[in-house]
């Protein structure tokens, strides 16, 4: 349960720091994260096809702001996701050329 929380509380934080570093706005995942909270919030949009933010902010050069980069890059958070969201995760960063998924193994 602390772990979820903490999750939670790291997905707010994703958001306002893709707002004030790359002048991402995405009311779509606030919205999200107040009706579902963070781990479902992930869980939807792993789970889903890439999503217009995952694009805006590879467009961006900032993959390290998306949720995908968040539980990659925070194996704290890996207890939280099923073996097949951590490798869709893993997946989806290495084919857009994210830096530390190209050396995982």
């Amino acid at each position: 349960m602390l772990l979820e929380i903490g999750f939670h509380k790291e997905m707010f934080d994703l958001y306002r720091r893709a707002k004030e570093e790359a002048g991402y706005n995405s009311i779509y995942f606030l919205k999200m994260l107040n009706d579902v909270e963070g781990l479902q919030t992930a869980r939807i949009l792993i789970n889903e096809p890439i999503q217009s933010g995952f694009s805006e902010l590879w467009e961006k050069g900032r993959l390290d702001l998306t949720i995908e980069a968040v539980i990659f890059d925070n194996p704290q958070w890996h207890p939280l996701f099923r073996q097949e969201e951590l490798d869709i995760v893993k997946k989806r960063l290495k084919d857009c050329g994210y830096g530390p998924a190209l050396n995982a193994p």
